[in-house]
């Protein structure tokens, strides 16, 4: 049975860092492009980033280009997001995703097929 499991959420103050961090389990997820999507109270889901299978293609989020990086270690089959310059806007649960058809990476949480629980992270003014 697939998995993600993501961890690394918490409470930060504006201005500092936190890195995600999504492990899967249940099939090797090396081949799919990975995706990181927020969503706040009321809103809906947002992409975030996404990366293909060998790091070789990245995508961001107009807002978060130049503050997150999104990474994957083939081997532990996990995939982080290292977040800084943390800003209070950019709070919200953080859900990673697989994304199973389409070619290139996309942006549309349609496109992924496999989603973890989520973590919440929270940015205090």
């Amino acid at each position: 049975q697939a998995q993600l499991v993501e961890s690394g959420g918490g409470l930060v103050q504006a201005g500092g860092s936190l890195r995600l961090s999504c492990a899967a389990s249940g099939r090797t997820f090396s081949n799919y492009v990975m995706g990181w999507f927020r969503q706040a109270p009321g809103k809906e889901r947002e992409f975030v980033a996404a990366i293909n299978w060998s790091g070789s293609t990245t995508s961001y989020v107009d807002s978060v280009k130049g503050r997150f990086t999104i990474s994957r270690d083939n081997a532990k089959n996990t995939v982080y997001l290292q977040m800084n310059s943390l800003k209070p806007e950019d709070t919200a649960v953080y859900l990673c995703a697989a994304q199973t058809t389409g070619v290139g990476v996309h942006k549309t949480p349609s496109m992924y097929r496999y989603w973890g629980q989520g973590t919440q992270v929270t940015v205090s003014s």
